[in-house]
């Protein structure tokens, strides 16, 4: 049996005994200790990415939407918080609440697309995809830093090792939630249209002693300042925030004024009230609601469509 199989030289002095890890030992121990280095600071990376998308997401419309506005801009704050800690502390259990709260966080949005939050359903956009990933990989290296254990090793250090079955549970873990993520929004688009653009006549609606036109389910319609007669400006992101309503579309009764339609740069007809491109707002989540009105978001500003006898 070898006298040192640990691969340490003991020093002697005195009566005081000094241990000291050499050869491989010494390598593999500094091996892990930057790995764990390197975990922490793309997990706190991962996690500002994160908390940046959801600013931009908050200033650009999510703001004006009840409780989902509020929840966003704490989304930012406790994600920057939190990657500071793990970059600052290498702390594994502020490590392991970073990795839980992305994944709440892919959670809550998982729920919005699927079945909705709080009364809002999100829409499938590629900011949403994009931070969706990259919870999922800041709940990974976060998850992976944290399962690293500290063992007793010859002289009183410690060396970090790997916790086989939580790296396999962490693994798994972000697997599923990969899954559930393709799943949710491979639906979202076709369920979203449903019902935003439910069948029927244009009809009016009185939101805060004003009349204004609304489709048939009864949400506001909204008309973009820098759009004219003929065209849309609002394209891309825009208009996934602000849907485009598809035309023709017929009057209900008691509506008056002049419909039409256009062509967009897509090539889909949308529908117009008095030279007005129409749109309705994400931000809205059901009759009498006009969370839009006088917003300045996408380039310009957004006003209710108000129906003049």
């Amino acid at each position: 049996m070898p006298v040192n199989p640990s691969n340490a030289q003991v020093v002697l002095s005195g009566m005081n005994t000094e241990v000291k890890r050499t050869g491989a030992g010494s390598r593999e121990l500094t091996g892990w200790r930057r790995s764990g280095l390197l975990l922490r600071i793309l997990g706190a990376g991962l996690l500002w990415a994160t908390a940046g998308l959801h600013l931009d997401l908050y200033l650009t419309g999510y703001r004006t939407i009840p409780t989902i506005g509020w929840l966003f801009l704490l989304q930012v704050i406790v994600g920057i918080g939190l990657g500071a800690l793990v970059l600052v502390t290498g702390n594994r259990l502020v490590a392991a609440a970073g990795a839980l709260f992305a994944l709440s966080t892919l959670g809550g949005y998982l729920l919005s697309v699927q079945f909705g939050l709080f009364g809002f359903r999100e829409v499938r956009t590629t900011a949403g995809i994009v931070a969706g990933l990259l919870e999922i990989l800041a709940f990974a290296v976060l998850a992976a830093y944290a399962a690293m254990a500290g063992v007793p090793s010859l002289g009183g250090r410690t060396r970090a090792v790997p916790a086989r079955l939580a790296w396999l549970g962490v693994a798994g873990t972000c697997v599923l939630a990969a899954a559930l993520t393709g799943g949710a929004l491979a639906g979202a688009g076709v369920a979203s249209a449903r019902a935003q653009f439910p069948s029927g006549g244009l009809r009016t609606e009185q939101i805060g002693g004003v009349i204004v036109l609304a489709n048939a389910g009864g949400r506001t319609l909204y008309w973009f300042a820098p759009d004219t007669s003929s065209k849309s400006v609002c394209n891309g992101s825009c208009a996934v925030y602000w849907p485009p309503v598809k035309g023709p579309v017929k009057a209900g009764a008691g509506v008056p004024g002049t419909l039409g339609t256009i062509r967009r740069t897509d090539g889909s007809i949308q529908a117009t009230y008095n030279g007005h491109p129409l749109y309705i707002y994400i931000g809205d989540s059901g009759p009498g609601q006009a969370h839009g009105n006088n917003l300045n978001l996408n380039g310009g500003l957004w006003h209710e469509v108000v129906v003049v006898s």
